[in-house]
């Protein structure tokens, strides 16, 4: 029987796909990839091109990053219709995302869609927030401390209770509330508490310890993540 598999790709490198990752690329017959511009390059793509045979058929498909709800259900709505016509159609299809497909991800609306009509499988992936705390071999938590992962553009006095009374705070998508994010770090004093990594694993990677030295009107990578340390002392800081 034919099934469709989420793939989750990892941070960024691609020598950080799961061994079964690699094994479900490898054995399926449609990979479909995510697009966040028409046309654009896929960087989930990318990181697991060394994998891919060279007679399987990739289908770049176009998941609109916008505000208007009505216009990604269409999309998902289309692509998910796609994906069960070629499993039915007897094909093994995959769809890779970056991280951990059940983390903040598009597959997840695409997999509500599917499990009532074809059978289904989910391949975790490392999560950007995992690869951080292991390269820089600070623990996320450790006995009794807790953690949150929130996007930084939840409101704001979410993520003040969340900055207040949890021991590690992960904030995703900080490059699109930057200053929001900075005035309430700002105000808590936890600037020294916190380590910012753009582009987790990859070549572009950057890392800043402490982020005293940041400005609101600074750029940074779509794919940017803080980590608020509020029980270590960051070497660095």
């Amino acid at each position: 029987m034919t099934k469709f598999y989420g793939v989750g790709t990892g941070p960024g490198a691609s020598d950080l796909l799961t061994i079964r990752g690699k094994e479900v690329l490898q054995m399926v017959d449609c990979l479909y990839t995510p697009e966040p511009k028409k046309s654009g390059k896929s960087l989930a793509l990318q990181i697991v091109s060394p994998y891919l045979r060279d007679d399987l058929t990739i289908k770049q498909r176009h998941f609109p990053m916008v505000n208007d709800w009505e216009e990604k259900r269409h999309a998902w709505d289309q692509i998910a219709e796609e994906i069960i016509a070629d499993v039915k159609n007897g094909l093994n299809v995959a769809f890779i995302t970056l991280g951990d497909p059940m983390v903040y991800s598009t597959y997840s609306y695409l997999l509500e869609r599917m499990t009532a009509q074809i059978e289904t499988e989910t391949v975790p992936g490392i999560s950007s927030f995992c690869q951080i705390s292991n390269e820089l071999q600070i623990p996320l938590v450790i006995d009794g401390e807790s953690y949150a992962v929130l996007p930084a553009t939840a409101d704001e006095e979410i993520l003040r209770v969340a900055l207040e009374n949890v021991s590690t705070v992960i904030l995703m998508k900080v490059s699109i509330a930057l200053p929001k994010i900075l005035k309430l770090l700002t105000k808590l004093e936890l600037l020294e508490q916190t380590v910012l990594v753009s582009d987790s694993s990859m070549a572009s990677e950057k890392v800043m310890i402490g982020i005293n030295e940041l400005d609101e009107q600074d750029s940074l990578s779509y794919f940017s993540t803080m980590i608020v340390y509020k029980n270590r002392t960051l070497k660095g800081s």
